[in-house]
């Protein structure tokens, strides 16, 4: 066998004879690194190598298919059970990606703990020792009694161990330090991972065995390795928040078996990651018994369910040629866009002050119905003016100042009510949408203008 030297970028997996500084595929910078490949060359068929998966079958129509309804196994944590659409999937492949530190490793054990209470699990580490997960199992209070465990890097003999010990459920810790040993690159690489997934999905998909898989971050927050990663799983979570916040977000970016607008809530506890099943009285378990300058509520929709979302701002003269804006947990081009608009249309005087909003909780939300409470958030604490603690916002606003609908309004009114706020801001609405309203009023606001004059 004939082997060549290449360079390939670790972003998208480009190939080039030569190094470069900037990869010509992807445009990154610093990304190609030098790895020994097989010179392809012709073999009979016979020889020739399995494709990624050996799903093959006879050409037949669509009408003639029959549909098979999908068994879930649920794990008994609420929200990473609706985070998945129910439960798991025979021969499901999830890979869970987040910062180092986040949770990962501890919500896996408390997984494992929870199927392998009638369901075989092998736990398979590459980057602890065997007494360092038995640890942690005791800090959880997990009892492994149907765990096995197993630390190894080596893609073979964790085929080789996965075929003796015949698991329902194999969780692999973590892709990137698993290797091939047919291939001379290091450890999460791009052909490394590639084949090591391959490896993994041509074993227990035909077996039905349900398979978690962990992966590191780069520093920007995406998953390291190639993007081929994303497409060859079948659920891809992300942790989207910072493991010194106590509350761990985890957000689906790919589910073939459930919708990827559902999020999961989770708080850090001694005793390991723990559901956050209402996560509207969590938020509001701040003091909400006074009103407060520069603060307003909405109702923010992810998945199926309003969370309750405080909006903090601050506006304050400015010592600079050049005022700031600074945005955390909205999207700042969508706050720039509405700081325009209180400008614009309502003579807001904002072009020597600095500008500074915040999403309290430490979550990262991009849903339209926070716009009314920016703007209201913004003129109370430029105007020092206190918005009432009982008064919640929930509409969107366009740059020419008026306030438009939001999907779903009914649902997040309701979820106002029960939280006990007694005025609701937004656009106009229906009467089959307020009909169950019965302790709370709405304010029906057409523009910015409306919206500055009932604030005041």
């Amino acid at each position: 066998m004939k082997f060549k030297t290449v360079f390939v970028c670790q972003k998208c997996g480009y190939e080039a004879p030569k190094w470069a500084g900037k990869c010509p595929d992807c445009g990154e910078w610093n990304s190609l690194v030098e790895e020994v490949k097989a010179q392809e060359t012709k073999k009979p068929a016979a020889q020739r190598t399995r494709s990624f998966t050996d799903f093959s079958s006879e050409v037949v129509k669509l009408s003639e298919s029959k549909s098979v309804r999908e068994e879930r196994i649920p794990t008994h944590i609420s929200e990473f059970d609706r985070l998945l659409g129910g439960g798991l999937v025979k021969g499901q492949l999830t890979l869970l990606a987040g910062a180092p530190g986040i949770g990962k490793s501890t919500l896996m054990l408390q997984v494992a703990a929870e199927l392998s209470k009638d369901k075989k699990v092998l736990y398979i580490s590459g980057e602890e020792s065997v007494n360092q997960i038995a640890g942690r199992a005791q800090r959880l209070g997990v009892n492994g009694e149907n765990i096995f465990l197993h630390c190894e890097t080596d893609i073979q003999k964790i085929v080789e161990s996965v075929q003796n010990v015949n698991p329902e459920v194999l969780i692999l810790d973590s892709i990137q330090t698993v290797f091939h040993p047919e291939f001379t690159s290091s450890a999460g690489t791009v052909a490394q991972v590639r084949e090591c997934t391959s490896e993994l999905v041509r074993l227990c998909k035909p077996k039905g065995i349900i398979t978690f898989v962990l992966g590191h971050v780069t520093k920007d927050g995406e998953l390291a390795g190639p993007k081929i990663l994303e497409h060859m799983v079948d659920c891809v979570l992300y942790f989207d928040t910072e493991k010194d916040n106590v509350l761990r977000l985890l957000r689906p970016h790919k589910n073939r078996f459930g919708s990827t607008g559902e999020i999961g809530l989770f708080k850090m506890t001694g005793q390991g990651l723990r559901s956050v099943d209402n996560p509207s009285e969590y938020f509001s378990q701040s003091s909400r018994d006074k009103a407060l300058k520069g603060r307003a509520y909405s109702l923010a929709l992810e998945g199926s369910r309003p969370l309750l979302t405080e909006i903090q701002a601050l506006v304050s003269p400015t010592h600079y040629p050049y005022p700031r804006r600074v945005a955390t947990g909205v999207d700042l081009n969508r706050c720039l866009v509405l700081f325009a608009a209180l400008e614009k249309h309502i003579g807001l005087p904002l072009d020597n002050k600095d500008i500074y909003v915040s999403l309290a909780g430490g979550v990262k939300l991009k849903d339209p119905a926070l716009d009314l409470a920016i703007c209201a958030a913004v003129i109370s604490s430029c105007k020092d003016i206190a918005v009432a603690f009982d008064n919640v916002f929930m509409a969107e606003v366009g740059i020419l100042g008026q306030a438009a609908k939001v999907p779903l309004l009914d649902r997040r009114l309701e979820e106002a009510q029960r939280l006990g706020f007694t005025r609701a801001f937004c656009a106009p609405v229906t009467k089959p949408e307020k009909a169950k309203l019965i302790k709370l009023a709405v304010a029906e606001i057409a523009d910015l203008h409306e919206l500055a004059l009932k604030l005041n």
